[in-house]
């Protein structure tokens, strides 16, 4: 048997930690000395004192971890349950980035309210593109709530037009449609240029033509796409300042993609009107 800081060194963890897993009947002594109050520990708990400590660092509350180790979990269910807590922390904390990126992207403008850039658009058009295309709903338009859902549909997309034996002729684009009364509030496209490809019926992604674009105001942005914020409102004085009507949501061109997604050129695309208030 080992006293308890021998015990305690052996399962890194402190022995004020240890008294209070007592007290809370999480990991009882093996044995207490009767006249001297000491406690002591057998090396087979140790296996129960290794899933307090990993169901705890993964967050599961005290209550939750008392009531699994007590139902004796076994190892592989054991190791299942952490892989899950896992990925559902890692989730949170992608989140946790986003959101973090997102306010980054708003101190941004913040600082450089009344310095808004407008020379930086460029009006040109856009040709139509037959593209490869899969949707997904999004519960707001904030990057926090797009990047977790494009990034993957991309990927999917990307897999399934390689699967159909067909290739990429274009940068990737996303385009973004409000769907109200729907199962989400918006909906994100991502598309893949195929130029005239053909592709079976069943290749587990829609063919659609993305329309040509007279007139449209567009603005390059450098760095990662969770910051694109300041080059939104850019597009935005511009259009304030007498540039046109904007019609819809932008697109979004993916110009080019290195590793770190930091050095990512993306291009903001917005459609203006006609004369008559329709996409020019």
């Amino acid at each position: 048997m080992f006293a308890i800081g021998e015990f305690a060194r052996h399962g890194r963890v402190s022995v004020r930690m240890l008294r209070h897993y007592d007290a809370l009947g999480l990991l009882r002594p093996a044995l207490v000395d009767d006249r001297t109050g000491y406690r002591f520990y057998e090396a087979a708990q140790l296996a129960r004192l290794n899933r307090i400590v990993a169901l705890k660092a993964l967050g599961f509350t005290l209550e939750q971890v008392r009531e699994i180790v007590d139902a004796k979990v076994g190892a592989e269910e054991l190791r299942g349950m952490l892989r899950l807590r896992r990925a559902q922390l890692a989730a949170e904390a992608a989140a946790t980035t986003a959101r973090l990126q997102e306010v980054e992207g708003r101190l941004r403008i913040i600082e450089s309210e009344g310095l808004m850039p407008v020379n930086d658009v460029v009006v040109k058009s856009l040709p139509a593109e037959r593209v490869a295309r899969l949707t997904a709903g999004i519960q707001d338009m904030e990057s926090q709530f797009i990047g977790p859902v494009l990034g993957p549909l991309f990927q999917q997309l990307c897999d399934r037009i390689a699967a159909a034996g067909a290739g990429f002729r274009g940068p990737a684009i996303a385009t973004y449609e409000e769907t109200p009364g729907g199962d989400h509030p918006f909906v994100v496209h991502a598309c893949m240029p195929i130029g005239d490809q053909q592709v079976p019926a069943d290749a587990g992604f829609e063919v659609v033509v993305l329309p040509a674009v007279a007139r449209a105001a567009t603005v390059v942005h450098h760095g990662h796409v969770q910051q694109m914020m300041p080059a939104f409102q850019t597009l935005a004085h511009w259009l304030d300042a007498g540039g046109g009507k904007g019609v819809g949501f932008p697109r979004e061109v993916n110009l080019d993609i290195p590793e770190d997604m930091d050095e990512w050129v993306t291009e903001i695309q917005q459609p203006l009107a006609d004369a008559e208030g329709g996409a020019a």
